[in-house]
């Protein structure tokens, strides 16, 4: 087990968790992570080589998506750069049942470089979902391969900042099912962004499935039940 899995392993045991360091430089234009409970789901701990460097965890808590209980979990940088909701941080969700459902990994290290061409996006996809989710493989329909851009908050030189990162997205049908997956890879060729068994109302054209990795969805999502 590496480094991430001990600390994880750790904070599970604990029974309540800090909420996210705040970072002072800009933390009146900043959401902070709530205070939430631990959930003592040992599956996470599985997933836990994916966690990039220099991160730490923040939280982990029971939440439903498409009726479905998953755990949520968030890890910041250790540092306390870009903290919060809407900063750099790198969050999995996974299924009761063990099932990878998807994860996020926001950080500036990916703002730069090349992106990948659409067909090593397809091969460098197509190799992690042989590693972490090869039931999808079995029958898969991809739909398109093309640039994908996230908006996070930062701090760079001391300042507030905000930064685009774009990756080359790499949608997909599963076809068993019907629900759609996709696989972002940045300019790095690493993973930015996995989701699965995503369902899509086709009218009037949205998505149903809930957005537990996306920030801004939690924001909103958090104003509502205000």
């Amino acid at each position: 087990m590496n480094s991430f899995g001990i600390i994880l392993s750790i904070v599970l045991s604990i029974p309540v968790v800090a909420s996210a360091q705040a970072n002072p430089s800009h933390s009146s234009e900043r959401l902070s992570m709530p205070s939430l409970p631990i959930t003592a789901n040992p599956r996470v701990i599985a997933f836990a080589h994916l966690t990039p460097d220099a991160y730490t965890h923040v939280s982990t808590r029971s939440v439903v998506a498409d009726g479905e209980p998953v755990s949520l979990t968030r890890y910041e940088r250790s540092d306390g750069r870009g903290a919060g909701l809407g900063g750099e941080h790198f969050s999995l969700v996974v299924s009761d049942a063990g099932v990878l459902k998807g994860f996020t990994r926001m950080d500036i290290s990916m703002v730069d470089g090349p992106l990948p061409s659409r067909e090593h996006a397809r091969e460098t996809a197509l190799r992690f979902l042989q590693e972490e989710a090869p039931d999808l493989l079995q029958r898969m329909e991809i739909s398109w391969i093309k640039p994908h851009d996230e908006i996070i908050q930062t701090t760079r030189e001391g300042r507030p900042a905000t930064v685009t990162l774009t990756a080359m997205k790499v949608k997909a049908r599963n076809l068993v099912d019907g629900r759609w997956f996709w696989v972002i890879v940045g300019a790095d060729n690493s993973i930015m962004v996995f989701e699965r068994d995503i369902v899509w109302v086709t009218f009037p054209g949205h998505r149903k499935t809930e957005k537990w990795l996306h920030d801004a969805w939690l924001v909103e999502r958090a104003r509502k039940q205000r």
